[in-house]
């Protein structure tokens, strides 16, 4: 890993609720607050939080209206971090995805909860990746011979004459722990048309940036743990689908794959009332509700069902189920939870109204993934539900604000944490 020096400024030290006196200020020194202490009873550091100006840009954006006078009147409070933003595998939109970078950029704009996507390698060593298989997209394993000569399958340049386009194939479990240390992470993206593996790696969609993508620093998911600790945040790490067959070199079992990935918290003695286990398969869920109760009862269920025929007509059906098997919190994408009515405006879903019939929390992603509103994002796969509602950047905050007021979510993912920041402290969630 390479020596990084991050400056965190404390704007204020809450102890009980009530603002420390200088005699207990001089009794606790901030780097013990960041770095040492009892993890889980120490103050909890106060960044001072800065979401930058994209939000501000997207409330000039908006139509006239009650939301955006709303959303004004907040232009020059104090912002906190709230537990109502979540960032999607840190600050996706600009930095490299489950990166240092990215986590403390989601952190600094003011995410409360930030992602681990959790998968393993070769020698059974836990690392945040988005996909098992998505190194030779999100990493530069492809320039490194040595590592690129690991892959599951190595990388093929583009055939105009045939019409195939360049592909590779690199998983974290092609490599150890000690190799996947050597990458660095950049932005998700990979160029069809490559003839080399250097152009293979440019591919970055045209509304994201490379502007911080040197080389992000890669983590495992210790090294994850204990950097949103010493921020100060909580945790939500998702346990990825094996794109590998289970178990894994024979013996690796996907319940033992489940367990170690809650083992590490404990090992890091955190509290579980600060990790959100979360999983698309449904099994890992009703895994960890029954065999570990306390990590368990804030297990989250990301609900793939949504994006099969059929499939929001049998999560409707199903809900009580879902809520009767123990899940408290279900996690669909956010078109799942919307819908049009005949006025064009923005109103919850069926699925939505199901879900809160039966008792269960809600929490969505993912904000901030899709192209400019005005343009491409509008017809993208987070807004395919309304469509006809939106037609500028600033919509967003209108989508926003229908999943805060009548859906009821109690947290919101987004590749831009500070465009959920700034919402949720001027409505006042999550604080």
């Amino acid at each position: 890993m390479r020596n990084r020096n991050s400056v965190l400024f404390i704007a204020t030290l809450a102890m009980g609720g009530v603002a420390a006196s200088a005699s207990v200020a001089s009794a606790w020194d901030w780097r013990d607050l960041f770095f040492g202490g009892k993890k889980n009873h120490r103050p909890q550091p106060a960044i001072n939080v800065q979401v930058g100006p994209r939000p501000y840009y997207l409330v000039d954006d908006m139509d006239d209206g009650k939301l955006k006078d709303k959303l004004l009147e907040c232009r020059e409070d104090v912002m906190r971090p709230s537990q109502f933003s979540i960032g999607h595998r840190g600050a996706a939109l600009q930095f490299p995805e489950e990166t240092v970078e990215s986590i403390e950029a989601g952190a600094r704009m003011g995410a409360g909860i930030l992602e681990c996507d959790v998968t393993f390698t070769k020698d059974l060593g836990l690392v945040c990746r988005h996909s098992q298989c998505d190194l030779h997209t999100t990493t530069n394993i492809l320039l490194i011979p040595e590592l690129a000569a690991k892959c599951t399958r190595p990388f093929v340049p583009a055939d105009p004459v045939k019409g195939t386009p360049a592909s590779a194939q690199c998983c974290t479990s092609d490599i150890t722990v000690a190799d996947f240390k050597r990458l660095c992470g950049k932005m998700d993206g990979a160029n069809p048309a490559a003839r080399t593996a250097a152009e293979y790696q440019k591919g970055t969609p045209g509304f994201r940036t490379d502007l911080y993508s040197t080389c992000g620093t890669v983590m495992t998911h210790d090294e994850y743990i204990e950097l949103v600790d010493r921020l100060g945040r909580n945790f939500t790490p998702e346990l990825k689908a094996a794109s590998v067959p289970m178990p894994f070199q024979g013996q690796y079992t996907q319940e033992e794959y489940a367990q170690q990935m809650i083992d590490a918290y404990k090992a890091h003695h955190i509290a579980p009332e600060r990790v959100y286990p979360q999983s698309f398969n449904y099994a890992d869920v009703l895994y960890w509700i029954k065999n570990d109760r306390k990590f368990g009862k804030q297990a989250v269920f990301l609900d793939p069902r949504v994006d099969v025929p059929g499939g929001v007509a049998d999560a409707i059906a199903t809900m009580p189920q879902v809520a009767k098997d123990g899940v408290k919190i279900i996690a669909p994408p956010t078109w799942a939870l919307v819908t049009v009515d005949n006025k064009n405006r923005i109103v919850p879903s069926d699925y939505a109204k199901a879900a809160k019939a039966a008792g269960l929390d809600i929490i969505t992603w993912t904000l901030e993934r899709s192209g400019p509103l005005a343009t491409t994002g509008r017809s993208d796969y987070y807004y395919q539900s309304i469509t006809p509602a939106v037609n500028n950047d600033g919509d967003t905050y209108k989508l926003l604000d229908v999943l805060a007021k009548d859906v009821g979510v109690r947290g919101i993912f987004s590749d831009w944490p500070g465009t959920v920041t700034y919402y949720a402290n001027c409505m006042r969630l999550g604080l």
